[in-house]
């Protein structure tokens, strides 16, 4: 048991969520505003619960050098974390989001999580900034994996590509 702690760290910590600074992509085919229609209201809402706000956001045409490009904007504003809302949902680090996180030299976590709903979630860093793509998941306000790796997150805490797996033990939020 020692060994596993000395290894995995901690079973558990408590890290307060302190003044959260949150960035939002919103991204679509033609220019982002309707990605922006779509899930500005539900972002907000699911912001609030966690005492988090929108603080930066941009809207993008959902190509690789704009979506790039925006990310490295909203990182220049050092947000706790980057929430990218696209239309269309990722088809892993090969797709549009996953290639621009890769141009910027983002380290890419993981891509899939074993719950339901959002088993698209696309988890990236650059540097201690954590970039989420989770397309459906932002449309809708029921819970969703987002609600799983979000207040970590807003607390500083580097979420693992392991932990997001891990949340396969119990995933489905109903």
């Amino acid at each position: 048991m020692n060994s596993i702690l000395r290894e995995r760290g901690p079973i558990l910590q408590a890290r307060p969520i302190r003044q959260p600074s949150v960035a939002v992509l919103y991204t679509d085919p033609v220019h982002g505003d309707r990605a922006r229609q779509l899930f500005e209201s539900v972002m907000r809402q699911r912001l609030e619960r966690f005492g988090a706000a929108v603080d930066f956001a941009l809207a993008v045409p959902e190509e690789e050098g704009a979506v790039a490009r925006a990310l490295q904007h909203l990182l220049r504003a050092r947000p706790t974390a980057i929430l990218v809302a696209s239309t269309t949902a990722p088809a892993g680090p090969e797709d549009v989001i996953g290639r621009a996180l890769t141009r910027i030299e983002c380290q890419l976590e993981r891509f899939l999580a074993p719950v339901e709903p959002g088993n698209l979630l696309l988890l990236s860093y650059k540097e201690d900034i954590p970039i989420i793509s989770a397309p459906g998941c932002f449309r809708s306000a029921k819970p969703n994996v987002v609600d799983l790796v979000l207040p970590p997150m807003l607390a500083r805490y580097r979420m693992s590509g392991w932990e997001v797996a891990c949340l396969g033990h119990g995933g489905l939020l109903g």
